[in-house]
């Protein structure tokens, strides 16, 4: 038990990390701004340390060899190391990077303080899952309309640029309504701009379907506690798949016998698929038999 909390402080610390890291980013842009010096590191924009800025330029980079307006180089080369990583290992970016991400679901933990198990459970399945592909609507639609005006439309209403640099005239009043919703639907949902409304989470979810280190369940020693679907912040019903290719996977190994899972090997990454351990003992008996058969021939 020990050892699984021990690594459950990993991603904690890991997310604290990028918090830290772009709160002092935004304050250091404040800082500049205001003729001061930054502290510790650089003043970069929130705009060129955001990965979904790389997305949304690339029509534009491509056909016009230039970046949208407010767009840097920084972003659009996080957006392919972002890609890479998901490629491998699904969206860990999401589910231990994002600072927004972040702050959910530390909110969320006082709505499961304050509800209990109605935590997460407040939306209907006939409502909640049609829900879930609001965000490839609002992927295409932002994308399309950026290509379209060369501009950066999405920061009007992003509550992660409106959170972390709400101190900036360019925060417009659109954008602090939806940050307003989303911190107070994190009560009652885990991670809600994520799940239902987040463009890049839509883009990097794509990859859950094939991307190379897989996510899976060994039904030959699972025990169906079903304590995988309890602890996953995006309520996917892990213990009856094989392999995890949900659309709304954010690799945060919660589910995993790293962390919750109490059989070893039952629920963790691999590349390789898994051999059913009955059916090697099968094959070595027989094999012992065959060997045996053969030796009395002879």
């Amino acid at each position: 038990m020990a050892k699984k909390q021990k690594k459950h402080l990993i991603r904690l610390v890991v997310q604290i990390f990028f918090l830290a890291l772009i709160i002092l980013i935004s304050v250091n842009h404040f800082r500049s701004e205001q003729g001061l010096a930054p502290l510790l590191i650089g003043a970069p924009s929130l705009h060129a340390v955001c990965p979904f800025g790389g997305v949304i330029t690339i029509y534009t980079y491509f056909t016009e060899g230039a970046f949208i307006q407010k767009i840097h180089q920084s972003a659009f080369t996080l957006m392919w190391l972002v890609l890479g990583l998901t490629l491998l290992f699904g969206p860990v970016f999401c589910g231990w990077v994002c600072p927004f991400g972040t702050v959910q679901e530390f909110i969320g933990k006082i709505g499961r303080k304050i509800f209990k198990k109605r935590y997460n459970n407040f939306i209907p399945s006939v409502i909640d899952k049609p829900l879930r592909y609001l965000r490839y609507v609002i992927l295409a639609l932002v994308v399309v309309n950026t290509a379209i005006s060369g501009k950066l439309l999405f920061s009007n209403f992003d509550p992660y640029y409106a959170l972390f640099n709400i101190w900036s005239s360019e925060v417009t009043r659109l954008s602090l309504l939806v940050l307003g919703l989303t911190l107070i639907g994190s009560l009652f949902v885990e991670r809600p701009w994520c799940k239902y409304l987040c463009p890049l989470g839509a883009l990097l979810g794509i990859f859950n379907l094939f991307r190379i280190v897989k996510l899976k369940r060994n039904e030959n020693i699972c025990i169906n506690c079903k304590v995988c679907d309890r602890v996953c912040p995006m309520n996917i019903d892990i213990s009856t798949s094989k392999t995890i290719t949900d659309h709304q996977c954010i690799s945060c190994l919660l589910c995993t016998d790293e962390i919750a899972c109490p059989v070893s090997n039952s629920l963790n990454f691999s590349v390789l698929e898994r051999k059913n351990p009955k059916e090697d003992l099968k094959k070595d008996s027989g094999d012992k038999i065959e060997e045996s058969d053969s030796g009395g021939v002879k």
